[in-house]
């Protein structure tokens, strides 16, 4: 009993802080990529770049020990999703000019000259300036969500098809996909879905990562739509204040997380959750992200970076260590 009472605070701080520092890091390197590389050289980079998130989610399932799986999951899906996702989406939204949505009114032009049926010279103007003329900063005030966003709701049917797979293939240690097969299936549980999928730390922690990203990308482009709800819109606000209770109460469940590995994989979940409430509230102007423009904030980023790499490396002797003493 007493064990089960012991809350493992400075493992569940260093896991969420080490977590949360990829989100800001992330989106600083894709903002550094388009600011610093040719369109072709940062398409080419995506490329890559997913591969290599693939490949090391599958190296991750043959390295021995549980953190060291996570680890090589998280990062694998965090390349995965920046090259085979984000960009991936930037790169055809570009191609076939999907344009931004505008806070305000005005008008948005896009225009592409074509050559043998391929498209070049992609241009977008908004009320007739071309947006790679304006200031960072005040496109973001005259923009709502980039291109790449607006289609990225027409992947919901795909969404579906995996929450299916989860729900009647696979038991699970999530609390929410259990929940939903309690509420599903009542007492035929057992029956319906009998055994869990192969577990692999690795796979388990880069799906993790890019169905609750995924999907709380999904939420976003749903709240933010002014044909729903819109930016500041008090159900989007209420929805974010939510997302904060929610990163709470899954914060204090990882409290009770003993191994580095469950609590790192937690972390994920916990997170994204809580990041998708700093994207609202940002989104509402109520802080400066300075992850967007990190050239401006080179100091700030760079601390950033030391830290998680401290706690990184942190992880690494605490989990070796511990294995030692075994």
């Amino acid at each position: 009993m007493e064990n089960n009472k012991k809350k493992y605070w400075g493992k569940t701080i260093t896991s969420f802080v080490f977590v949360l520092f990829t989100m800001p890091l992330g989106h600083a390197m894709m903002r550094i990529m388009e600011d610093t590389m040719s369109h072709s050289a940062v398409n080419t980079s995506a490329v890559i770049m997913g591969f290599v998130g693939l490949a090391m989610a599958v190296i991750g399932v043959f390295v021995k020990g549980d953190t060291k799986r996570t680890i090589w999951g998280l990062f694998g899906a965090l390349l995965f999703w920046t090259g085979w996702v984000e960009f991936m989406f930037g790169y055809f939204a570009a191609r076939f000019g999907v344009h931004y949505d505008l806070v305000g009114s005005g008008v948005v032009q896009t225009t592409t000259e074509y050559v043998n049926g391929i498209g070049v010279n992609h241009q977008m103007l908004i009320n007739g300036v071309d947006v790679n003329s304006i200031p960072p900063a005040e496109l973001k005030a005259m923009r709502g969500s980039r291109p790449e966003y607006l289609i990225l709701p027409a992947s919901f049917g795909f969404f579906v098809m995996f929450m299916v797979l989860y729900v009647f293939s696979s038991k699970t240690g999530c609390h929410f996909m259990n929940w939903l097969q309690k509420v599903f299936f009542r007492e035929k549980r057992n029956r319906v879905v009998p055994s869990n999928m192969s577990h692999h730390a690795s796979i388990t922690t880069f799906l993790e990562f890019n169905l609750i990203n995924w999907a709380c990308y999904l939420y976003l482009m749903f709240v933010y739509d002014p044909e729903f709800f819109g930016d500041s819109h008090p159900v989007t606000i209420a929805s974010a204040v939510g997302c904060v209770i929610g990163a709470v109460f899954m914060f204090r469940h990882q409290l009770k997380l003993r191994a580095w590995g469950p609590n790192i994989r937690m972390s994920i979940a916990t997170v994204i959750v809580f990041w998708t409430a700093v994207e609202v509230f940002a989104r509402n102007g109520m802080f400066t992200e300075i992850w967007v423009e990190p050239l401006h904030f080179v100091p700030q980023m760079i601390s950033i970076l030391v830290v998680f790499i401290l706690l990184g490396v942190g992880i690494a002797y605490k989990s070796r260590t511990k294995k030692a003493r075994q």
